[in-house]
């Protein structure tokens, strides 16, 4: 199926989480976007391209498990993971794989709001087909001058941005087929991931080179997640920020830390602005053991 195609107009609104560098927390994102929208009363569908790690996959897979041995209803989209025997390297693999994913989108085109799609950390056609149909492109980046390289290359002397990287060009690439096929170009935003609650020089400096590639490559910069250990905690569990906060759903008594990751995240969702998802303020005492956080010092928030 041609690009032209796979980006014809349709209700649904497909949201791409995708590095290629791993170890940035796409599937952590992706989760807790696919929550939030079903929190909000949007119908949501998940797809995992990365068939060898299927961390997203484990990660739904975990919420289900863990909804039933706790007998709570925590929301889960319907999901599909890109069979692994597809995701190969020979060329015909690859038109497989991107068969697959632009049928599994025109299937549900008409019964729901919203796909969200995580991806694996390198280059492919299926990569790229991905990247052609989303209206919404999340890149989440660890706060480092590694990190950052991903998006384009720096000068050790002025830290003046030299050049753009093969991804920066990958996701040009996919915009200006959009915009050439008729379609609006994809909203772009990287994400500040994995930040440090600490001020540093590293962070004002990395923090100036985001603001020059955005200016160059036209993505919106915003904020992501703090360095949490409660977020990988969360993942054996299925669980995100956005859950209740009491003591049968975490599995463990709250903690300020949970009240501080969830604010974080509607903060997050909230400047992503996705359309279609109002996020006004959720409870934060809602399920509270006696109202109240314990443990207030764990995983300082």
């Amino acid at each position: 199926m041609s690009m032209e195609e796979a980006t014809s107009a349709r209700p649904v609104r497909v949201v791409v989480v995708a590095n290629e560098k791993g170890g940035s927390g796409k599937s952590t994102v992706a989760m807790h976007i696919a929550v939030a929208l079903m929190k909000r009363g949007q119908r949501v569908a998940t797809i995992d391209l990365d068939s060898r790690q299927r961390s997203f996959t484990h990660y739904i897979e975990s919420r289900r498990a863990w909804a039933k041995r706790v007998a709570r209803d925590l929301e889960s989209p319907e999901h599909f993971c890109v069979d692994e025997k597809i995701n190969q390297s020979t060329g015909q693999d690859e038109v497989t794989a991107s068969k697959a994913l632009t049928d599994t989108v025109d299937a549900l085109m008409h019964t729901k709001d919203f796909i969200v799609i995580d991806t694996p950390g390198h280059d492919s056609d299926l990569m790229r087909l991905a990247h052609s149909i989303a209206d919404t492109l999340i890149t989440p980046l660890n706060d480092s001058f590694v990190d950052l390289d991903v998006l384009g290359s720096l000068d050790a002397d002025t830290l003046g941005v030299t050049g753009i990287s093969h991804y920066s060009k990958t996701v040009e690439e996919a915009r200006h087929q959009r915009l050439v096929s008729g379609h609006v170009a994809t909203d772009w935003i990287v994400l500040r991931n994995r930040l440090s609650m600490l001020a540093s020089r590293n962070t004002r400096l990395v923090s100036a080179g985001l603001q020059e590639l955005s200016g160059r490559l036209g993505f919106r910069c915003i904020e992501g997640l703090a360095e949490r250990v409660i977020f990988r905690e969360f993942y054996l569990r299925g669980l995100t920020a956005l859950d209740d906060l009491d003591e049968i759903t975490l599995g463990t008594r709250p903690t300020m830390s949970h009240v501080t990751a969830r604010q974080e995240v509607e903060h997050l969702l909230d400047a992503m602005d996705l359309g279609a998802m109002d996020l006004g303020a959720m409870d934060l005492g809602k399920s509270m053991e006696g109202g109240q956080a314990v443990d207030q010092n764990r995983d300082a928030a």
